[in-house]
């Protein structure tokens, strides 16, 4: 599936599509580039890019990847997306692209059905916390957070907290 979104003036039209193997490489680049995110293994990135890719999107400007999502239907609650990771090159901030991926996303075909966003987030990613609060008050939902992972109840002091985001719940028509 690609979608042409020519919403972005500044460096001509972006498109959205699901990603296939051979993107893994660039998804693996792309993350590197956009701390505070954790670096995957080459392998998670090739999993995400086949097992989980109609529940993850990339975009694309004149065949550069300048954003990612990443995520997947929760086994036990397929209601519930977890998004795993967005990322968006230094080209693309600031333009909007991560809400217009995430918008993108949400109305595919193979999520429907879903009615919360769930995610974790340490304190000191600004943007993501920005990202996800602008989401659920666009759509005029809650945006619940809790402890997920400890620092060091979980990560052995080695990383910091995660929160979890739940954003919802999330109409059909909000997805839209």
């Amino acid at each position: 599936m690609t979608l042409t979104n020519t919403a972005c003036p500044d460096g001509g039209p972006v498109a959205f599509r699901s990603p296939h193997a051979e993107d893994g490489p660039a998804v693996t680049a792309l993350i590197a580039e956009c701390p505070p995110l954790d670096s995957n293994s080459a392998y998670c990135n090739l999993l995400q890019c086949t097992h989980f890719a109609d529940s993850c999107i990339l975009a694309e400007r004149q065949g550069k990847l300048i954003g990612w999502i990443s995520g997947y239907r929760l086994p036990a609650d397929p209601t519930r997306y977890f998004l795993w990771q967005v990322a968006v090159a230094a080209e693309g901030r600031g333009s909007g692209l991560a809400t217009r991926m995430l918008d993108a996303l949400l109305a595919r075909p193979s999520l429907h059905g879903v009615t919360h966003l769930i995610t974790t987030i340490t304190r000191d990613n600004a943007a993501s916390w920005r990202l996800f609060r602008a989401f659920a008050e666009r759509r005029g939902t809650a945006l619940r957070e809790s402890l997920c992972f400890d620092h060091d109840r979980h990560f052995a002091g080695r990383h910091a907290s995660e929160w979890q985001v739940e954003i919802g719940p999330l109409s059909d028509g909000a997805l839209s």
